[in-house]
């Protein structure tokens, strides 16, 4: 039969919390002193945080609201926005803080291409970012 734990070792592991904005304060700075580009289906927020901070990762932040959809729809957003910056971080330079902001475009983005829209949806705001 199915293998529970080769279901386990095929999923993707969660960033480590550190990696993520948590704070209403880190969420503003981004919003008022970084760079924002948009899209149909997302806005992005970039703010380079400098060379003085001691945590070099990129961190995220995921603003998804109502309008998105439902629970269950805004949730698979966030885990395919999660999911598709994961893949996009690595060519993305350290010590930058990125929001990512969801329109309500982007449930039906999720529902007709999944991860490869989201994910092309995304690069293609990163790239306009310079991040």
């Amino acid at each position: 039969m199915d293998d529970p734990l080769a279901r386990l070792s095929s999923r993707p592991r969660p960033r480590p919390r550190r990696t993520r904005l948590s704070r209403s304060a880190e969420f503003e700075r981004a919003y008022r002193q970084g760079r924002s580009h948009g899209n149909r289906h997302f806005v992005v927020y970039a703010f380079p945080r400098g060379n003085d901070v001691a945590e070099p990762d990129v961190r995220l932040g995921l603003s998804v609201s109502r309008k998105v959809g439902g629970a269950v729809d805004r949730n698979r957003v966030k885990r395919l926005l999660r999911e598709a910056f994961a893949a996009e971080a690595g060519s993305m330079p350290a010590g930058h803080d990125v929001v990512i902001v969801a329109r309500p475009a982007a449930r039906e983005l999720a529902e007709r291409e999944g991860l490869a829209g989201v994910r092309g949806a995304l690069r293609e705001l990163l790239e306009r970012a310079g991040t």
